[in-house]
């Protein structure tokens, strides 16, 4: 065997972005983002604007300082009450961004933030850094990592999963269990009771609803996005 079959056996073993295997399409696995288009997914409240949200190079992509289109938070289409959700995340340095879960659409919630808890995403150098419980991995001001865990060096790809079930939902980040909490129980109530998201009504107070990925204060990139509901 010479260097170029090699070269050629090596490639065919990398993973392209934003495929399904086999082996996940037989388990119930489907792409939310097909790589080149923004299809299923639209401007929060807003399901005709052209969002600023792009498809580029295989990443779906916001940076709120340049592009072209409306700014907002990007909703998916479809709504999801129990499921597997993973993806791919990197962003700037001292960037910011999040996913919220459980998002409802209705002129009277101006932000997806209203009614839905957020996984943080958030660079190391962040000036938010210092409070734990806002560092990537954590369902945002709830409770520090439950393992702690680092973000990869700016520019390397970050992985994250979300899973939920019958109102109880689990965070991980580069592999580990970062954040857990039950939406259904008299903890989580009472502790956005005592938050300051008390003064929302709705918030945190579904286990159903739309998947919301945050346009906030700096460039952010997402790829490999894939759900599989239970």
């Amino acid at each position: 065997m010479n260097n170029s079959d090699t070269e050629v056996i090596e490639e065919s073993n990398i993973m392209l972005p934003n495929i399904l295997t086999d082996e996940e399409k037989s388990e119930g696995w489907s792409l939310l983002f097909d790589g080149e288009t923004t299809e299923g997914w639209h401007l929060y409240n807003d399901v005709d604007a052209k969002p600023i949200w792009a498809a580029i190079d295989g990443i779906l992509t916001c940076d709120p300082l340049n592009g072209n289109g409306e700014h907002g938070d990007l909703v998916s289409d479809q709504s999801y009450e129990n499921y597997d959700f993973t993806f791919e995340w990197k962003m700037t340095e001292s960037g910011n961004s999040g996913v919220f879960v459980n998002v409802h659409e209705n002129e009277e919630f101006e932000e997806a933030w209203f009614t839905g808890p957020e996984y943080q995403l958030l660079d190391a150098s962040n000036k938010d850094f210092s409070i734990e419980e806002k560092r990537s991995g954590c369902l945002y001001g709830y409770a520090p990592q439950l393992t702690p865990t680092p973000t990869k060096a700016v520019g390397e790809w970050n992985t994250a999963r979300i899973i939920q079930e019958n109102g109880k939902i689990e965070f991980y980040l580069n592999g580990n269990l970062t954040a857990k909490a039950d939406f259904n129980s008299q903890e989580w109530k009472d502790y956005v009771a005592n938050s300051g998201f008390k003064n929302f009504p709705h918030f945190g107070a579904s286990t159903k609803g739309h998947i919301t990925l945050q346009e906030w204060t700096s460039p952010v990139w997402f790829r490999n996005l894939k759900i599989k509901e239970l």
